[in-house]
């Protein structure tokens, strides 16, 4: 089929085997590519319910999407899909029931997997020893990586390109976190990229496979050339017009929400109890431009530029790394009451040195800086740490505590959740997670179509998941595609992404079955839940948001409204044609979407 490589590349880490395995012209129709196509292929390796995330059984996904490397703009991301070893519903089915996990990365590694031959990489299996994969077109090997085990990224990144002897590979792989098996370990590429969410470099450390790299040669075929050179030079007229828009990007990337949505009373600051944190403008754009930012860095084929290249020094030593973002920011800044900007940036390098999700890290360290502040845990229980709010040598010290799982990093590293179940004393009505997964850096009280988002996202709380319907169904195209959300307000009108699909594939999309195919896969995803046993009782906001009110900033006394709320999730139930009681999609709308299998 045009657009695609039609190869599935499969890799048995246990056999040793290799297979390029044909995708069915249907799966590509109905699932697109990325999040959607990684979601039906989990499906068909897992076809029963209950597999432990870490076993050899569970499959590891990186799909990108049919955009990803063609020169479309901001259309390179690749999704990582797995089963979660972060989540579980709050009366288990079954002894290893978790939601589905799929984290989104940009890059260059989705586009040269493309060049490569490939729709995709499924790797099953666990290696004996540590190994990493290389690919290079039709060569696939799987190689010895017993000297890198134990690399942070940084010098990792640094030494692995340098033994490939060749600059023109790409590589994805994991830290010391990944390999000590943190649930919320991240996968890593290009030093400053992650699929940070969901602990997918967990599941890829329990296969032992430290990293992936490959280059390829190819290219997927296009069926309408003029059609889709037309589509591209209006594209690329309309980011040049739209100069204001790409110039906060270039400028400002996602730090430029630092002080925006402290500003409107909507980010997490000291354990999501406020929504406005008054030191942030140490640690917001002109702060980070001034004393840290000397470049800025794009995906493949991108104008936006939004990644920061820093090189920090102070107290806290000298290191060339992105710092600060929004969520990184926020969740080791204004969560933690941190707003020394050069601690923020030790604190981020170091995170993503150990290869964790940043998210994760910065809402459990919240949480027990909260229980430590209450009284609730003393030094002992933390090891001796003075864990106190604005701590950044303290929060340092918890770092490695997670990333080597040693001492309180143990407990720690499986998450608000396990460290409020281990504590007691009412401390579960401030861990701020959902299904076991902790909420991203976005605030509730004063949004509450945040609070939808976080409820009802499949992977667990999610920010980028949207807070209606039709959101969420755009999320999980974009995903899908391999296009990226910052760039989707440039995609409207004769420049849609389904032209651009039917320009490339050959086949038309209306709009219409456009819309149904991100209907159809966040379902998908919603059944795979539903059998593990997620219901209903699962979609529940943090206490907290019920009966704690801002005291500051313009959102002062906000609060969730438990009947309103209650009123819009069921509301939000029926419209989606799933149970209000249970919250199964109904057999009506799963053959209405072509998922009558899975009833």
């Amino acid at each position: 089929m045009n657009g695609y490589n039609g190869i599935i590349l499969e890799i048995d880490l246990t056999s040793e085997t290799i297979n390029k395995t044909p995708i069915s012209e249907d799966d590509l129709k109905n699932y697109i590519g990325g999040r959607g196509l990684g979601m039906k292929l989990l499906y068909d390796h897992l076809p029963k319910p209950g597999v432990d995330a870490l076993s050899p059984e569970n499959p590891l996904l990186i799909m990108p999407g049919p955009f990803s490397g063609f020169p479309i703009p901001s259309s390179s991301r690749s999704c990582v899909v797995t089963k979660s070893p972060k989540t579980s519903p709050l009366k288990k089915k079954y002894e290893h029931s978790s939601t589905v996990s799929y984290s989104n990365m940009g890059g260059f590694v989705g586009p040269e997997i493309r060049f490569a031959g490939y729709d995709g990489l499924l790797i099953t299996g666990k290696a004996k020893n540590p190994v990493y994969i290389f690919i290079e077109d039709d060569e696939v090997e799987i190689r010895d990586a017993s000297r890198y085990w134990g690399m942070g990224t940084d010098k990792f990144d640094k030494y692995f390109i340098e033994d490939l002897r060749d600059r023109k590979f790409e590589s994805f792989y994991i830290g010391p976190a990944g390999e000590n098996l943190v649930p919320y370990a991240s996968v890593i590429n290009t030093a400053a990229r992650a699929a940070g969410r969901g602990g997918v470099g967990c599941v890829m450390g329990s296969k032992n496979l430290k990293a992936v790299a490959v280059k390829g040669s190819g290219m997927p075929t296009v069926a309408n050339h003029n059609d889709y050179l037309g589509l591209l030079e209006k594209a690329r007229v309309s980011f040049h017009e739209d100069t204001n828009d790409r110039k906060f990007w270039r400028d400002e990337g996602t730090t430029g929400a630092l002080e925006y949505s402290s500003d409107r009373g909507s980010q997490a600051v000291k354990n999501y109890s406020e929504g406005t944190f008054e030191g942030i403008k140490n640690l917001a754009t002109a702060s980070a431009r001034k004393n840290i930012w000397k470049r800025d860095f794009a995906c493949f084929s991108c104008a936006l530029s939004c990644k920061k290249a820093g090189h920090a020094k102070g107290a806290y030593g000298t290191m060339v790394h992105d710092a600060p973002e929004y969520e990184t920011g926020t969740m080791l800044g204004a969560n933690l009451m941190i707003d020394d900007l050069e601690g923020l940036a030790k604190l981020i390098f170091v995170g993503d040195d150990y290869g964790m999700d940043i998210i994760s890290s910065g809402n459990v360290i919240g949480f027990l800086m909260e229980c430590y502040d209450k009284k609730l845990i003393d030094k002992d229980f933390l090891d001796g740490i003075d864990l106190t709010w604005g701590n950044v040598d303290a929060s340092l010290e918890m770092l490695h505590k997670i990333g080597k799982q040693e001492g309180i990093g143990k407990l720690a590293a499986q998450g608000v959740r396990a460290l409020s179940e281990e504590i007691g004393k009412g401390s579960d009505n401030f861990a701020i997670q959902v299904k076991g997964h902790e909420l991203a850096a976005w605030n509730v009280p004063a949004f509450e179509d945040t609070g939808i988002s976080y409820v009802t996202a499949n992977r667990g709380a999610c920010h980028l998941n949207g807070g209606d319907i039709g959101e969420q169904d755009d999320m999980a195209l974009m995903d899908s595609l391999g296009a990226c959300a910052f760039a989707s307000g440039w995609y409207k009108d004769d420049l849609h992404y389904r032209h651009f699909l039917t320009a490339i594939t050959g086949m038309e999309w209306s709009e219409e079955e456009f819309n149904k195919a991100g209907d159809r896969i966040f379902n998908l995803e919603k059944m795979m839940n539903y059998r593990e046993g997620f219901d209903i009782a699962d979609d529940i906001l943090p206490e907290r948001f019920y009966t704690n009110k801002f005291t500051t900033g313009p959102k002062k006394d906000a609060i969730v409204d438990r009947k309103e709320f209650a009123g819009i999730l069921e509301k939000y139930y029926t419209d989606r044609g799933w149970n209000t009681k249970t919250s199964r999609p109904s057999d009506k709308k799963l053959e209405e979407l072509g998922l009558g299998y899975l009833i």
